[in-house]
């Protein structure tokens, strides 16, 4: 059985339902890739898998999240705090958002180990050093000592992540965490996450928008629109046989070495907001290969090479 199991998730936030049958599986040593536009749900899904819809007026309205054995849909918050930061870690977009200005970021990392291990000061600290250095952050001893504005943005987001490896976590869900970074960096932090859920047999939920980014460190992924998933599968076979229309957008997007100036593809349209979806298939007014049953019939996900998808007409079946 999978680490984390997530079947039929659907999602309301006062009378819209932003999430729509949500299914995804991810296990220890794995990393799962959840990508799409801006807009089809990926945050929201993470938000509700870390129990946190409560704090956007949102609930989960049908389906079943189980990690570990547990189902978290229903959980009590008492027992749900004590996985957060423990046995389930979030890591952000904006590093300057989940750290405080006002204490040095030793002081944050130790309290994540003091709270949820029960670990002494001087043994949290000891555990700090050592992830700052995994983290391959130089002269860690005097970073340990720095405020949040001392430092650069990939050396906070490293922080953050030191931040959610402290609990010694399962799960580590990753929302877009190299938004805000030079390329340069992004690459550096990705192989770091990749490197310690080989490590430390942790799993990784990779959230991002960025199929270059899945194609380096996936070993799966899960692709939205419009709060619905639209294809999941091996990396390999997505990116060999994407069966989905949207998917094989998004493939079309990614830059290629020797590529002609002006060749590279966009997707025409823009992703629906929650309270404009389209009847039928969600992303029918931007597909090539919308027919009239696609307007009109909502797809459902089913079986193929491998994976699932969500489309009346996937690759091979196309009119």
């Amino acid at each position: 059985m999978a680490l984390l199991t997530v079947r039929d998730l659907c999602v309301s936030i006062g009378r819209v339902q932003p999430l729509d049958r949500i299914c995804l599986a991810l296990d220890k040593g794995q990393v799962l890739g959840v990508v799409g536009e801006s807009g089809s749900g990926k945050s929201l899904t993470a938000m509700s898998i870390m129990g946190l819809l409560p704090l956007m007026g949102g609930r989960i309205s049908s389906g079943s999240i189980e990690f570990g054995g547990t189902e978290l849909v229903g959980l009590p918050e008492p027992a749900y705090r004590a996985l957060r930061g423990q046995r389930l870690a979030m890591i952000t977009q904006n590093p300057m958002t989940s750290l405080d200005p006002m204490l040095k970021v030793g002081a944050q990392i130790d309290q994540v180990a003091t709270l949820h291990l029960g670990m002494s000061p001087a043994a949290a600290r000891a555990r700090s050093l050592d992830l700052l250095q995994q983290l391959r952050i130089p002269d860690a001893g005097t970073v340990y000592h720095h405020y949040p504005h001392q430092m650069s943005g990939g050396m906070k987001q490293r922080i953050v992540i030191a931040m959610a490896l402290a609990g010694d976590p399962d799960l580590i869900i990753a929302d877009e965490p190299t938004t805000a970074l030079d390329v340069t960096i992004q690459a550096q932090i990705i192989q770091i996450l990749v490197d310690l859920v080989h490590q430390r047999g942790l799993a990784l939920m990779l959230i991002t928008h960025d199929m270059g980014v899945v194609a380096q460190a996936c070993d799966r992924v899960v692709v939205l629109y419009g709060g619905r998933v639209a294809e999941s599968n091996s990396v390999a076979r997505i990116f060999a046989h994407p069966s989905h229309p949207y998917t094989r957008a998004l493939i079309g997007c990614i830059a290629q070495t020797g590529q002609l100036r002006g060749s590279l593809k966009g997707i025409p349209g823009v992703v629906p907001s929650v309270g404009d979806y389209a009847s039928g298939c969600r992303y029918h007014p931007r597909c090539d290969h919308a027919q009239m049953l696609c307007q009109s019939d909502v797809p459902m996900l089913r079986a193929s090479d491998g994976g699932e998808v969500c489309c009346h007409f996937p690759q091979g079946l196309l009119p």
